[in-house]
């Protein structure tokens, strides 16, 4: 009862429920824009949520994630583009309904599905997130700076395919995270004689730079998106006969949204393929998959929605973001002086609580707003891409500006971008980059701490039972995907020999 009444009192205590209405928007249009991903989006406006209160700009950020992964199955329907990596697996039967003039369908049971699976993965997320915070309270700081290791370790091992490639994402962003005064001792390093470096580089930089800037300078290389067709688009929700149909592939997404999206690197777009996948085998027509099936539609999109709030599981109980919108979402905490984690609980559970009531009423935002948005949406992907480009850009530039009115931090976003866009061409994740960033000071100054608590013997990671189970752990995955990445061509050559054969 005490959590309803400040999740209430934050709503109505701030601009809460316009932000979650603007986010949903933002959100929306967002992710209708091929290439325009749910963290860009949020980026883009994490600047500008420098002077607002904490819950408010927490619910902003949150809301857009939510609008985005609905957002991105609108060109994936019409056009056969996923605005989002994670509405990739809706194109499939999404795109096929819209050739037989059923655009309108497929696009109301993506609201449906996505404002099934919002609703699940908020009530996973508020049961599952207080218990795991609490175990962590036990954390010392050996075990802190085991569970650093590890979240970067997951998150390199998961979301670039190579690990040696994730590997060298995390270290330099652990190297960016040295940038400034030391933690302990306060002396300053690797400024390059630039007072505006004394106080580090913050995440915000490194995540508009990376997420928005980097993305902007690829989609300048890439060829226009094709335009949409604005007939037979009308909005038509699903209705008795149809939501009984579709009521086995949203639970398959349900379920398998929950589990993807509280592990750290899975994200929506391996939970949308999975619950595709598992839809197609336990379907009664299995056969009308891949020919405009509306349950190949229903069960990605409710997978991906899940993950909105799924993911936030480890961000708010330890600390480490599940994605790239997570990430940034943390960032938008580190922005204002909060540190996810078991203590976020009790130095500010009013913002926690505001948050899980901000992202009900995001959830029941995106089906009002889902009703009325698919004409602007197509007018906005029909627009010239430089103009669109420009336009983000321009808002890029501006957000960073506003919060501290320096043209350095404005410079070293764009640098950040033109290392991004490096890495890019070079296959190198960016979640372990911005990861390494976030964790950074966690990691060294819990490191430290424990030196100093040891007198110099680093015996002491060992001796301490969580830190030494997150450290073998950390060490197992790094050896399992080593394996898998020696087994890998091998697996590839078996299998041209198999099509030859």
């Amino acid at each position: 009862m005490e959590a309803l009444l400040q999740a209430l009192g934050a709503l109505t205590g701030s601009w809460a429920i316009p932000a979650a209405f603007l986010g949903v928007l933002w959100g929306i249009l967002g992710g209708a824009l091929p290439g325009i991903s749910p963290s860009i989006a949020m980026a883009i406006l994490l600047p500008m949520t420098y002077g607002m209160q904490p819950v408010t700009a927490m619910v902003l950020l949150a809301s857009v994630y939510v609008g985005a992964e609905y957002g991105g199955s609108i060109p994936a329907i019409l056009i056969r583009t996923p605005g989002t990596n994670s509405a990739a697996a809706t194109t499939v039967d999404g795109y096929e309904m819209a050739r037989q003039g059923r655009a309108g369908e497929a696009l109301g049971i993506s609201l449906v599905a996505g404002l099934v699976g919002g609703l699940f993965g908020l009530v996973v997320l508020v049961t599952a997130t207080r218990p795991l915070a609490n175990v962590a309270l036990s954390f010392t700081p050996m075990a802190y700076f085991a569970l650093g290791i590890l979240g970067i370790s997951v998150i390199a091992s998961l979301s670039g395919g190579s690990l040696l490639k994730g590997l060298l994402a995390a270290l330099l962003g652990l190297m960016l995270a040295m940038v400034g005064s030391d933690p302990v001792s306060g002396v300053s390093r690797f400024t390059f004689d630039q007072p505006e470096l004394l106080g580090g580089i913050k995440p915000l930089l490194v995540m508009v730079g990376l997420f928005a800037v980097s993305e902007m300078l690829v989609q300048v290389s890439e060829p226009p998106w094709a335009r949409a067709d604005a007939r037979n688009t009308r909005l038509k929700l699903p209705d008795g006969p149809m939501m009984k149909r579709l009521a086995r592939p949203t639970a398959i997404g349900c379920a398998i949204g929950t589990f993807e999206g509280v592990t750290p690197g899975a994200g929506g777009t391996v939970a949308a393929f999975m619950s595709y996948s598992e839809a197609r085998r336990w379907s009664k027509k299995p056969e009308e998959f891949g020919q405009g099936s509306p349950e190949g539609v229903a069960a990605p999109e409710s997978a991906n929605n899940v993950v909105t709030a799924t993911a936030l599981v480890p961000l708010l109980s330890l600390g480490i973001p599940g994605s790239n919108s997570a990430a940034v979402l943390l960032g938008g905490f580190l922005v204002h002086g909060l540190q996810p984690g078991p203590m976020l609980f009790e130095k500010a559970p009013q913002v926690v609580y505001g948050l899980y009531a901000g992202l009900l009423v995001a959830n029941l935002a995106m089906l009002l707003i889902g009703l009325v948005i698919l004409t602007p949406c197509i007018w906005l992907v029909n627009r010239p891409k430089p103009w669109l480009i420009a336009f983000i850009l321009a808002l890029v530039v501006s957000g960073v500006y506003s919060v501290h009115q320096s043209l350095f931090e404005v410079g070293l976003v764009l640098r950040i971008g033109a290392l991004g866009y490096v890495l890019r061409l070079a296959g190198v994740p960016m979640l372990p980059m911005v990861l390494g960033v976030v964790l950074g000071f966690m990691i060294e100054s819990n490191y430290r701490r424990s030196l100093l608590l040891s007198g110099g013997d680093h015996s002491i990671f060992i001796t301490d039972r969580v830190s030494l189970g997150l450290l073998l752990a950390a060490a197992a995955l790094a050896i399992y995907s080593t394996w898998q990445e020696i087994r890998r061509p091998r697996r590839r050559r078996a299998a041209l020999e198999e099509q030859t054969t």
